[in-house]
């Protein structure tokens, strides 16, 4: 296995013009786009969190935080009683329940929440928690439609708030490396990134078994509808919210975010200028109207052309991966693992030539640069890099991901995923959705920073 050269950070800093190791600065935004947010907080200070939902992914994210000294959750409040209790228990009974989550809100001695709601209550909850004086933690995806990213950057700015949205990828080791490697220019000119996230279960398809105790007396149904359309009492919506296009946008707005957030981060991209995609709806029709399989094809002005795919009928390559294509290597990456493959190209005109005159053929293989261009292995002796793999080990990237939350929090300075991060990256799956139902390119105004009318 052979050695990575890797640049020093000023090397690096030089070959990708980046000013700092956030990716709201890599996307040349950062603290001059959100202007000087507000006092910063003394290291030693701890900080008081508040959890708005407290669902399955949330009590991760509780369990994040509570490996990070100096931060403590004293807070929660959920539509479901069964969620509030486990997350109380979690706290060893420290938390307090509240029940809506503008009570939370109103508490001067909490100083950031985490919004780890469905989709279509995050604008709401996000620009509340910011006029409210609090740091936000907003999972992903950031929006529920495409402009709501607008209103909630425009109030960031306004309240010189911190807010970091929620796909950790880009805080892990091994993503940060994968940058640093593709800034170098080792993989040559990539005009190809094929990047998918498959499952095949019915917990994979978002088909979560419901509570026995679940009920009108333990759900609050009216609070989880918020701003949705009027419905009658349903569980499965309720508990399989991702299912449906009144709470979520589905494939697109849960993993084709968590992909395109490492692809800008890894390639310095804000957006594609157009993008066309289709999706159908194949075998989890219970409890479901969004679909099961997505393919879609995304063209940045950077240069290079994304694929995403993602089915729930086949998990031959399992959860999310990226294949970078370069004109010198690939850079396949998925999980805790990157492995680089050099390309080995030369030239094949052999079955062309063979059809000329024999003396033209002759002549064409005695000129020294066919012979180095099409038969480099007979030509010259020469040194081959093999295949190349790094491994990840230690904290898990949610802990990192909150951890820089945090650092953010106390520093002032913008987080590794901002708002512009995070409106760009859910943008990407809001114009996936369109093109599926419009069933046509949709395109990107990069000047309005949303869908071209």
């Amino acid at each position: 296995m052979g050695k990575i050269l890797y640049m020093n950070r000023r090397q690096f800093l030089k070959r990708s013009a980046v000013t700092g190791a956030s990716a709201g600065l890599l996307h040349g935004l950062g603290q001059q786009a959100f202007g000087q947010a507000s006092a910063a907080v003394n290291p030693s200070d701890k900080i008081t969190i508040g959890m708005i939902g407290v669902g399955a992914r949330a009590q991760q994210l509780m369990s994040a935080i509570q490996q990070i000294p100096g931060a403590e959750i004293v807070a929660v409040c959920d539509a479901y009683k069964g969620r509030l209790e486990r997350a109380v228990e979690r706290t060893q009974g420290r938390a307090k329940v509240y029940n809506d989550y503008r009570e939370i809100l109103a508490q001067s001695d909490i100083q950031a929440v985490v919004v780890a709601t469905p989709d279509h209550l995050h604008k709401m909850q996000v620009i509340d928690s910011l006029r409210a004086g609090k740091d936000v933690y907003i999972e992903k995806p950031m929006t529920y439609r495409v402009d709501e990213g607008i209103e909630i950057i425009s109030e960031v700015k306004k309240t010189g708030r911190i807010l970091q949205v929620g796909s950790q990828g880009i805080s892990s080791k091994i993503q940060i490396k994968a940058r640093e490697i593709i800034a170098s220019g080792r993989l040559g000119q990539i005009t190809m990134i094929r990047a998918f996230y498959n499952r095949n279960s019915a917990s994979g398809a978002w088909i979560y078994p419901i509570p026995p105790d679940a009920s009108p007396q333990t759900v609050d149904w009216e609070r989880f509808l918020g701003p949705a359309p009027k419905r009658p009492f349903d569980l499965a919506r309720f508990f399989r919210w991702r299912c449906y296009e009144d709470y979520s946008g589905g494939i697109a707005t849960d993993l084709f975010v968590h992909l395109m957030t490492t692809i800008h981060f890894l390639m310095n991209a804000q957006m594609p200028d157009k993008v066309v995609a289709m999706g159908s709806l194949y075998r989890w029709k219970e409890s479901r109207d969004v679909p099961d399989t997505i393919n879609a094809i995304l063209e940045y002005p950077e240069g290079f052309t994304v694929n995403l795919s993602s089915t729930f009928n086949n998990q031959m390559q399992a959860e999310g991966g990226f294949q970078i294509l370069g004109t010198e290597a690939s850079m396949i990456l998925g999980g805790d693992r990157l492995t680089l493959i050099p390309e080995r190209v030369y030239e094949n005109n052999g079955w062309i030539v063979q059809s000329w005159p024999r003396a033209l053929q002759e002549a064409y293989y005695k000129d020294p640069k066919v012979r180095q261009s099409e038969m480099p292995d007979t030509w010259e002796a020469r040194v081959v890099e093999g295949t190349e793999q790094l491994t990840e080990i230690g904290r898990d990237a949610t802990v990192l991901h909150m951890q820089n939350f945090f650092e953010a929090v106390k520093s002032r300075k913008q987080p590794v995923e901002d708002a512009f991060a995070g409106h760009r990256a859910a943008s990407v799956a809001h114009l996936v959705n369109m093109s599926i139902k419009q069933k046509r390119i949709i395109y990107w105004d990069r000047a309005k920073d949303n869908v071209k009318v």
